[in-house]
């Protein structure tokens, strides 16, 4: 399961820096060695990804101890998407709150500061963590599967949607159109131009895809024009 998500990781972040230097040559020049460095700490958290989700998967298979399922019929139609959003809810909510607990002096200074050294980030950047960091990440959605029944077609989509919101908001600039960033939408989901102003200041727009816990928190600081 570690080489699995590394290999994601890879190819996903690949395809992203290889757009990157299509659409925005230059942009990355002279961050050689901080590159490589993010695919080193990104590396080493797929490691540790990888653990859970291995007992997820020995669990499922094996076990039969999770909620994941496989026939459309046993749950209805209406719950798939329900069971999807659900599963990002709940993430983005982990997510927010253990990231906030990371910018607190020691948590960062021990563990988070590894991510902020990515000035500006990359496409690479996406599991820039510390191995502290990575643990936090790396529980969320496999202790849901166990609380949580999901279609293993959702669970696909959620992890696919992790993956490339990852990516795409560490890129250092906008992939998606100036209307969809400003569209009603676009003020309540996390793009680049929103998670761009986090590595700016710090102290804001702490979520994952929803701009919920930063609006109700009063954190949202608007967007960056990366």
């Amino acid at each position: 399961m570690s080489l699995i998500v590394a290999a994601r990781y890879a190819l996903t972040s690949g395809a992203f820096a290889w757009i990157t230097g299509k659409v925005r040559p230059g942009l990355y020049s002279g961050l050689e060695r901080q590159m490589h460095s993010e695919i080193a700490w990104s590396l080493l958290s797929a490691a540790i990804y990888g653990i859970p989700a291995g007992i997820v998967a020995w669990g499922w298979k094996e076990r039969g101890w999770t909620l994941i399922y496989t026939h459309w019929s046993d749950y209805p139609l209406w719950y798939l998407p329900v069971s999807l959003f659900a599963y990002l809810f709940l993430h983005d909510s982990w997510f927010y709150w253990t990231h906030r607990w990371l910018h607190r002096p020691a948590p960062f200074r021990i563990a988070h500061a590894v991510h902020h050294a990515s000035r500006p980030p990359t496409a690479w950047a996406a599991m820039n963590f510390h191995p502290i960091e990575a643990l936090t990440g790396a529980v969320a959605i496999p202790a849901l599967v166990f609380l949580i029944p999901i279609h293993i077609a959702m669970l696909g989509a959620v992890l696919a949607i992790m993956t490339v919101m990852g990516v795409t908001n560490h890129m250092g600039w906008e992939i998606f159109p100036r209307r969809v960033v400003h569209s009603r939408l676009g003020g309540w989901i996390i793009t680049a131009s929103h998670h761009q102003r986090h590595h700016e200041l710090y102290r804001c727009n702490y979520g994952l895809y929803f701009r919920f816990w930063d609006r109700l928190c009063g954190t949202d600081q608007g967007i960056a024009r990366p």
